[in-house]
């Protein structure tokens, strides 16, 4: 994740004063001279191997939320003018290019746990910031100064079909356009949650979030095995990875009113995953090919970076994700059923194919 200038969560907070108003949407763009063809969501079938067998079915919820997700992403980016069309097509070409929406639908699971009604709806705004910024580190990533991708999803990389001057661009506009997408439009919750969660967005891209861990991970490409201890590369995922999909499951808590204690549990579980989707991410660079992925395969040892396989073995790395999952489920006991969707998707992120 490559992050250039400066997001001041204050000026966000701002926008507060208009979460009541159910018609305010003025951060709505989209491109007047391209034609929106939303892409195919990925269903979960296609994509886990070998999934454990379970009463609850993943593949249905998931879809359930399949429209509203896409359409929400698709209703966030639109241009209003010519002269922000080329910034817009650019936003809107990685943030609609497919995906499982991981992020998001994490944010919604966790506010049906704890919300009476409503939940997809109070939860919907900040689904959509947490792939606006999933998405920013995604374009920033695949920058020549960082991983020099040209792949992604099984498409070419933003920066190879606008330019890394636009791809930049794009990419921190997805980024302010977040807070302020949450702000403005997150109805029927109080503006103290509202403001905590736009608080954590801005953490989990900081210093101490996405920004931090690739600079620690940038700094320990190419050291040897044993200069990079494995607390090195928990505080590079923890940071680099988990934090993001940790602040997705903790707002999604706190938007459905849960108790600080609640809280507390739900961000236990989103760290274990959050830790354990990286080490699967990392044995799928060295057993998948690039057509699984959508993105190229081996680049990790390309580069030479510091991975779990490298540090603990393929065998060691995927009991540690076994191991993560483990604890994940454990911190979810208390809340009983209502945690079935959550609880699948830990198992769906280390049997995954891509």
């Amino acid at each position: 994740m490559m992050f250039r200038g400066a997001t001041i969560l204050a000026a966000a907070a701002l926008f507060l004063s208009s979460s009541t108003s159910p018609n305010n949407n003025v951060d709505a763009f989209t491109p007047n001279n391209v034609a929106r063809t939303r892409p195919a969501f990925t269903a979960l079938s296609e994509t886990v191997a070998a999934e454990p067998s379970t009463a609850f079915d993943l593949n249905e919820y998931i879809l359930s939320k399949k429209d509203a997700i896409e359409a929400a992403l698709e209703a966030s980016v639109q241009s209003t003018t010519p002269q922000t069309d080329k910034i817009c097509e650019s936003m809107a070409y990685s943030l609609m290019a497919g995906g499982k929406r991981i992020r998001p639908v994490l944010c919604i699971a966790a506010c049906e746990m704890f919300a009476k009604e409503g939940a997809q709806e109070k939860a919907m705004p900040t689904a959509v910031a947490l792939e606006m910024i999933h998405t920013m580190s995604l374009i920033h990533d695949d920058l020549p100064a960082m991983d020099n991708d040209d792949l992604r999803r099984g498409k070419p990389t933003n920066h190879v079909v606008y330019g890394e001057d636009v791809a930049i661009l794009a990419g921190d506009a997805l980024l302010s356009t977040s807070f302020q997408h949450v702000a403005q439009n997150t109805k029927n919750v109080d503006a103290d949650r509202v403001l905590d969660v736009i608080i954590r967005l801005g953490k989990s891209v900081g210093a101490v979030g996405l920004a931090g861990g690739q600079v620690m991970d940038l700094e320990c490409e190419g050291k040897p095995v044993d200069e990079v201890t494995l607390d090195d590369l928990r505080w590079i995922h923890t940071h680099k990875t988990a934090t993001l999909l940790q602040v997705a499951v903790a707002s999604g808590a706190i938007l459905g009113g849960a108790t600080p204690e609640e809280v507390e549990a739900c961000e236990k579980y989103s760290l274990n995953i959050g830790l354990a989707f990286q080490v699967a991410d990392d044995i799928l660079d060295v057993t998948a090919s690039t057509e699984d992925l959508g993105k190229t395969a081996g680049k990790d040892e390309d580069t030479d970076k510091t991975t779990y396989p490298k540090l603990l073995g393929l065998e060691g790395a995927k009991a540690e994700a076994q191991r993560l999952i483990d604890e994940a489920k454990a911190s979810l006991e208390p809340f009983g059923d209502r945690a079935a969707p959550l609880n699948a998707l830990a198992d769906y992120i280390i049997n995954r194919k891509n």
